[in-house]
């Protein structure tokens, strides 16, 4: 997916700046898809724009430069479709905590418990961002579908690392009452 399909996605729920779009990109239901800077989603949104995929309105501020507030237009809605109308790319997962555990013989326990705290924390908060989306935004079927997926992706690997992180506990625990 590129920043334009993004952003027509983003506009085809509701009319949004440019600073919205990348909020929500970062830290809003949008967070889990691509990421997306400054520097690629006004180009886009420009690019949008000439293309007649969306409309763009300044509204004035008091004390400020007018911003721009961008909506989809009937075209945009077509060229979401079809951009969205053939099979998704495979998802791509990266991760520096999973390279850290790659080379977790050279980590000391507390190290590698720290790091697997750290995770469950990070994914922890994950999860309740869905949770907040979820109570905050308009509710589809499309928006239910991803929260829940999100859901049952992060809390299976809480389960894990709970599971792997107790065994990591037990042989240090032993140890010590010995």
């Amino acid at each position: 997916m590129n920043v334009k399909t993004l952003c027509l996605g983003f506009l085809s729920l509701r009319d949004a700046t440019g600073y919205e779009i990348k909020k929500d990109v970062e830290e809003g239901l949008f967070s889990h898809f691509i990421d997306a800077s400054f520097g690629s989603i006004y180009p886009a949104l420009s690019q949008l724009s000439a293309g007649g995929c969306v409309t763009v309105e300044a509204m004035e501020q008091t004390g400020k430069p007018d911003k721009k507030v961008y909506a989809i237009t009937e075209r945009g809605r077509q060229v979401l479709t079809k951009s969205i109308s053939g099979l998704p790319e495979k998802d791509k997962y990266k991760s520096e905590f999973l390279f850290h555990m790659l080379f977790q013989q050279l980590l000391n326990g507390n190290q590698l418990l720290a790091a697997i705290d750290k995770q469950l924390s990070d994914l922890r908060e994950d999860i309740a961002c869905i949770e907040e989306c979820k109570v905050k935004g308009t509710s589809t079927a499309g928006s239910e579908f991803v929260a829940g997926y999100g859901f049952a992706v992060l809390t299976a690997a809480v389960t894990y690392l709970e599971q792997k992180r107790a065994e990591l506990v037990q042989p240090a625990t032993a140890v010590a009452a010995e």
